[in-house]
């Protein structure tokens, strides 16, 4: 135990990460955090793991280049890619989000929740408010604006059809569970149920694993802000070699590909608006263009660092955000979406269990195509958001840290589902036929259209896009460009402007080469590594908590 670094070799404060305040357990280690970097100026100032940045990089550029050069072709390949990993391994995804849930619980109540993130006399870097804007904002900002009408709306339209079988006996349906067939009521209530589950508990456990990994390693641990560091007490001295060098890219890969499939939805979406609200063209060259356009925005965000620009636009999003949240819970059926935040929850828990089974599963399709590409999709998203919410939230302890990102958020989404869903779903129940036929991406403005001043409110949803857009891909080219410069979060300002413009290019290459399909397709990829590397991460956090002071 010590009171602070125990050496100089482990004070990584000069290379941005705090110097631990109180007593700690310190990893001594020989490494030095930066050492295996190039360093120097050529034509820009560089400060770059020579291996996880040169590697990561290069691949970018050839997935890029293929996806463009052959789009015809790696559309059916993308598709066959996650069709097949959706298929077969639904069983390993469902049940490693369980075991990220019981672990996050488990720890909030035994007396490892003391832990304090930096120290026992560390204190919190941010307020509440703005610790939740940001960890909500990098969270899920864009898929709460694209799926809020949409996945209700498109559960309740199969949970209502009920149960199909072909010859074979299988099911054919895409109903949640066993359907609700020919009863709006419960089929309401399921479709709320199943859209909670997809957006409560389950994705902040993943989300809150990744950030507590990386918290207590790099400040309480004295080791570099990034992921292989997790894994130091099961490899020692090895993680600085060719096996933490594979976890880092695949963190790289992760990151890469699951952000830029939220950026495809917000562009999808924010196209759709545009042209609903506007008349311009809903076509590939706007939504090319728009992502042109909100990445030259990320640009001058990120430039201005987390404290500046990022920490600003998810205060500005959170705001934006809650006026749109009571505007529709005031222009909509107000006391029917007041109960039904209570109801829903309800009916949440209550399907619980047979939504997170998973094995044995009769409603293929549904656990398959979309909770499958789901826990896929978030654990894609972890090493970005994880390693986000981390270097925002030293100071707290692990029960604190826990119960806040695990809880706060998931009410949220429940309030959030429950009024954007709710008033999608009454509007359909009195007889609103537009909104089962609009495409995914509309059906949110479908249902702002039948309320009071439509032109601003769906103005005001677009422009909560592009900003979740925005801070989804500074937020993101921070982490990554930490990543890659071996943990350090001081570099070149050179290196984070070349990741956002390369989420740009790949955002682009993949609407191009294959649309939502091989956005889809790269998350799920990129997932299921990723998820080997968090199970396998989750007896280190244990190790590392049992050793700290509390």
């Amino acid at each position: 135990m010590s009171q602070g670094p125990v050496s100089r070799k482990n004070d990584s404060s000069a290379d941005g990460i705090p110097a631990p305040s109180g007593a700690v357990n310190l990893i001594d280690t020989d490494y030095v955090v930066g050492q295996d970097n190039i360093r120097g100026r050529y034509l820009v100032n560089l400060d770059i793991h020579g291996v996880v940045f040169l590697i990561s990089a290069v691949t970018a550029f050839i997935f890029v280049a293929l996806a463009l050069a052959m789009h015809d072709q790696v559309e059916p390949l993308f598709k066959a890619v996650r069709d097949w990993l959706t298929v077969h391994l639904s069983w390993f995804f469902i049940g490693s989000a369980n075991i990220f849930v019981l672990l996050c619980l488990g720890l909030i109540v035994s007396p490892l929740g003391k832990v304090r993130l930096g120290g026992t006399l560390a204190r919190p870097d941010y307020s509440y408010f703005s610790w939740f804007a940001m960890l909500f904002a990098a969270g899920m900002g864009i898929g709460l604006m694209f799926y809020g009408v949409a996945e209700p709306m498109s559960h309740y339209g199969t949970a209502l059809g009920g149960t199909a079988v072909d010859a074979n006996g299988l099911r054919t349906d895409w109903a949640p569970l066993g359907g609700a067939a020919g009863d709006s009521a419960e089929a309401a209530r399921l479709s709320m149920a199943t859209t909670i589950f997809h957006w409560g508990l389950h994705p902040w456990a993943i989300y809150a694993i990744v950030a507590l990994a990386l918290g207590l390693f790099a400040f309480n641990k004295g080791l570099p802000l990034s992921f292989r560091s997790i894994f130091f007490p099961l490899l020692g001295e090895r993680v600085w070699g060719w096996p933490g060098h594979i976890i880092d890219i695949l963190a790289v890969f992760a990151t890469l590909f699951g952000l830029v499939t939220s950026l495809g939805l917000g562009a999808e979406q924010a196209t759709a608006g545009l042209h609903a609200l506007f008349g311009l063209p809903a076509d590939t060259t706007t939504k090319v263009l728009l992502i042109t356009v909100i990445t030259l925005i990320a640009l001058c965000s990120v430039l201005t660092g987390v404290d500046k620009g990022v920490k600003i636009l998810s205060e500005v999003n959170m705001g934006l955000a809650l006026a749109l949240l009571l505007f529709v819970l005031v222009a909509g059926p107000t006391a029917l979406l007041l109960t039904g935040v209570l109801d829903n929850l309800g009916a949440y828990l209550q399907y619980l269990p047979a939504l997170s089974n998973p094995v044995g599963r009769e409603d293929a399709n549904f656990s398959q195509g979309w909770t499958a590409f789901y826990w896929a999709w978030w654990i894609s998203w972890s090493p970005f958001v994880g390693m986000f919410i981390a270097r925002v939230s030293r100071g707290r302890t692990v029960r604190e840290f826990l119960t806040a990102v695990l809880l706060v958020p998931s009410l949220v989404s429940v309030i959030w589902m429950s009024t954007f869903g709710g008033t999608a779903l009454h509007q359909a129940l009195g007889g609103l036929t537009e909104l089962s036929q609009a495409a995914l991406e509309l059906k949110m403005f479908v249902m702002l259209d039948q309320l009071p001043i439509s032109a601003i409110s769906s103005f005001a949803a677009i422009v909560l896009v592009v900003l979740f857009f925005i801070t989804s891909s500074d937020s993101g080219s921070l982490v990554i460009d930490t990543i890659t410069a071996g943990g350090k979060i001081n570099s070149p300002v050179s290196q984070k402007v070349f990741w956002v413009v390369m989420e740009g290019a790949l955002a682009v290459a993949l609407l191009l080469g294959g649309g939502l399909v091989a956005l889809q397709a790269m998350a799920v990829s990129t997932g299921l590594p990723f998820t080997i590397v968090l199970l396998v991460g989750c007896i280190a956090i244990v190790k590392g908590l049992c050793s700290e002071p509390r």
